[in-house]
């Protein structure tokens, strides 16, 4: 039973101040809740380049009032999957009547713009709602899931009447709520690099964005495969390049390790010249490391509940990790809002894990299948006219109609139906 019946503000932590922790605090915010962020690090921030969403993510963007054109994304036209040696075009799926359909554009950000602007809308004075705070340099160690009460590294402690876990796939919260990931080192290693658009084009090399794409080389069962994913408003190719884990493991590197151009190019002796060019101008090289876990039998406990990849890590083959915490948030905002938040904590955080946790479990899962088959992915799945066209089974594939047609306000309200009986 509730402690205080009717809706009410509670004073709410978020433990991460990533793309998934300022979504919450976003999303948190909006339905009117008072927010606090607690990172870490020195100071909150986004590591790599490029990152992914579609429309499924960016519709909440959208209804939060995130300033999204701040963040100089590049709206997507195409798919185009690539011969691996010559480089033509063998797959492509037009996002020109995405908008149309979906009602919100397929938008490639860079992450640190992503994130500033997500930031911005947490923190900042405009906007519906109490502006989050943000305090850094607080890690957490030990949480009591039915006080609320944090224990940081730095000995200072806070209580809270929820507590949120976006702390990643390395997550504190994750073990202290009692779940002990079963994972395993993926059979792909990745290596990530930036191109910068314009010296690729005074080299004479060929200007790939113009084609507003995510494009990829490989991917048809086997582990080689590259992805070109634009950003900054096409100023910037971000790579992410992937070869059998025998060729190179780097699943025991962190993100700020650094490789060499010569440890890119050397799994790739016969990809296209043309994009193979572009790699040999590759800046800010850096492992990726790959792991693939098991689904988590639970993502919530007492006031706590974990939210992206602390609660479902996936593989980045369907694009859709930031998606998926996005989706989180606004999750928890809707079932914390007015309508149904009616001061019972515990129903809503179970709720959210009865609404959240069969989706992103089938994306996690079809995540691991496009891995090896680049016919597995979202878009791609649909075209069946394509003469390299397979996939594993065709009731069972992801389709661009499931993601972005789903309402998750109509989810939340058949899993809120039973107050009703």
């Amino acid at each position: 039973m509730p402690s205080q019946s009717g809706w009410r503000p509670l004073d709410m932590a978020v433990v991460g101040g990533g793309i998934g922790g300022l979504s919450a605090a976003v999303a948190l915010r909006r339905a009117g809740h008072k927010v606090t962020i607690y990172e870490r690090a020195d100071y909150a921030g986004e590591v790599g380049a490029s990152v992914s969403c579609a429309a499924n993510g960016t519709k909440w963007l959208r209804e939060w009032g995130v300033d999204i054109p701040k963040a100089d994304p590049v709206v997507l036209r195409k798919l185009i999957r690539r011969d691996w040696k010559t480089g033509e075009p063998d797959s492509v799926y037009d996002l020109g009547d995405y908008e149309e359909k979906w009602g919100d554009v397929y938008n490639m950000f860079h992450r640190q713009y992503m994130h500033a602007t997500l930031m911005e809308s947490a923190v900042g004075k405009d906007g519906k709602g109490f502006p989050a705070k943000l305090i850094v340099n607080h890690q957490c160690s030990e949480l009591d899931t039915q006080t609320g009460t944090i224990t940081f590294t730095n000995g200072n402690t806070a209580s809270h009447e929820v507590v949120i876990g976006a702390d990643g796939i390395g997550s504190a919260v994750r073990g202290l709520i009692g779940i002990t990931p079963e994972r395993r080192a993926a059979d792909a290693s990745c290596l990530h690099a930036n191109v910068d658009t314009a010296e690729a084009v005074k080299l004479g090399l060929v200007d790939y964005s113009q084609n507003s794409a995510l494009e990829y080389w490989g991917g048809l069962n086997t582990h080689y495969k590259i992805v070109l994913s634009p950003c900054n408003g096409g100023s910037l190719l971000s790579y992410y390049c992937f070869f059998p884990r025998e060729k190179g493991d780097y699943s025991n590197q962190n993100w700020n390790a650094e490789s060499t151009v010569e440890e890119l190019l050397a799994p790739f002796p016969d990809l296209d010249p043309q994009v193979k060019a572009h790699l040999s101008i590759g800046k800010d090289v850096r492992p990726w490391r790959l792991w693939v876990h098991k689904p988590y039998p639970w993502w919530q406990k007492g006031v706590v509940c974990v939210i992206g990849d602390a609660a479902h890590p996936m593989m980045p083959d369907q694009s859709q990790g930031a998606c998926m915490a996005i989706e989180d948030a606004a999750c928890l905002g809707i079932v914390f809002g007015e309508k149904y938040f009616n001061g019972d904590i515990s129903e809503c955080l179970q709720t959210y894990e009865r609404v959240r946790m069969p989706r992103a479990t089938r994306v996690q899962a079809a995540a691991a299948k496009a891995r090896e088959n680049i016919n597995e992915r979202i878009g791609f799945s649909s075209n069946t006219d394509s003469a390299v066209y397979k996939v594993s089974d065709e009731m069972e594939k992801l389709t661009i109609e499931e993601m972005n047609a789903y309402d998750m306000h109509a989810d939340v309200a058949k899993n809120f139906c039973y107050r009703f009986w």
